[in-house]
């Protein structure tokens, strides 16, 4: 039986600009396409889990605004119990996306209601985490309130008889390990990508790293390696998982959606290799469409499509 997760995450307004190669300023330049989508690392996660089928509860703040209305609606829409948002008196989050030709983007971000999210901590009394068994801190480094609250909650988490995982993104204050290192011991999952990777342990070997944050009682290192899939480190044990050849749109909320596919399968007690193949399939319909969740499909369509696609 599939059993929901909790997820506490940012919220944002999203517009998306493709394409954009070379911007100079002074001038006026067409592009293709400007579209407005949900976004965040909370919204994402939350969204592409309920297209998948994982029942999930998103924790976060939107502005009281038109886009906290937008984006509390397409979150409902989508399936996501938007119980746990609140309603916040800064403006929503927002981010202009600037998308070039290869699906690499450029966020320029204004962090509105993510300011004052979290101000109280999240909750995990048998109310807030019924029919729930899976707690995921989708963003960590871009929530002034809950960063330093996050050891704490994931170790209470787990006293609730949660799971847990995070997945950590860019710290644009450059505090990287002295932040996660906390953090760590109280985790099932970390999900981590290259660059992340490197600014964290300071080596650029994926083996290396995760050695070095294995070392501090994490449980799993699941390493986002992009167009060549993923690394998984549990123990002494080393899985990869190759990516999927598919035409790149844009790259945005990939590794929000990578994330859900491996917690979707980690749920459905999936092996190690086995979700971080179906994380891998996640990621690679994300990427051919503009918007994190727009190419996503159920959680059976999935498993049927990487029957059909080659990897690279």
């Amino acid at each position: 039986m599939t059993t929901g997760i909790l997820c506490s995450g940012s919220l944002v307004y999203d517009t998306l600009v493709r394409p954009v190669e070379d911007p100079s300023w002074g001038t006026t330049t067409f592009v293709e396409t400007i579209e407005y989508h949900p976004g965040g690392n909370g919204a994402n996660t939350s969204m592409a889990l309920a297209i998948l089928g994982t029942p999930v509860r998103l924790l976060g703040a939107v502005g009281n605004d038109a886009p906290g209305d937008f984006v509390l609606t397409r979150l409902t829409e989508a399936g996501v119990d938007t119980t746990g948002v609140c309603r916040s008196t800064a403006p929503t989050a927002s981010s202009i996306v600037i998308v070039n030709g290869a699906g690499d983007r450029k966020f320029l971000h204004h962090l509105g209601a993510s300011q004052q999210a979290f101000a109280d901590p999240p909750q995990f009394d048998s109310a807030s985490i019924q029919g729930l068994t899976h707690y995921h801190l989708a963003s960590l480094f871009v929530l002034p309130k809950l960063r330093p609250q996050a050891p704490e909650l994931l170790k209470r988490a787990r006293a609730a008889g949660l799971t847990t995982s995070l997945d950590i993104n860019w710290d644009p204050e450059g505090r990287w390990m002295r932040d996660l290192a906390p953090c760590l011991p109280h985790l099932d999952i970390l999900f981590i990508n290259e660059d992340e990777s490197r600014m964290c342990t300071g080596t650029a070997d994926p083996r290396e790293a995760a050695r070095i944050l294995l070392s501090t009682g994490l449980g799993t290192a699941v390493l986002k390696l992009g167009n060549k899939g993923c690394a998984i480190y549990s123990g002494d044990r080393e899985y990869l998982c190759l990516a999927f050849r598919v035409e790149v749109q844009d790259t945005t909320g990939a590794g929000d959606c990578f994330a859900a596919g491996f917690l979707a399968a980690n749920l459905r007690n999936a092996p190690l290799t086995e979700a971080g193949m179906f994380a891998n399939a996640v990621a690679a319909l994300s990427v051919q469409n503009l918007g994190a969740v727009v190419g996503l499909k159920p959680y059976d369509e999935i498993k049927a499509w990487q029957t059909t696609h080659a990897h690279i």
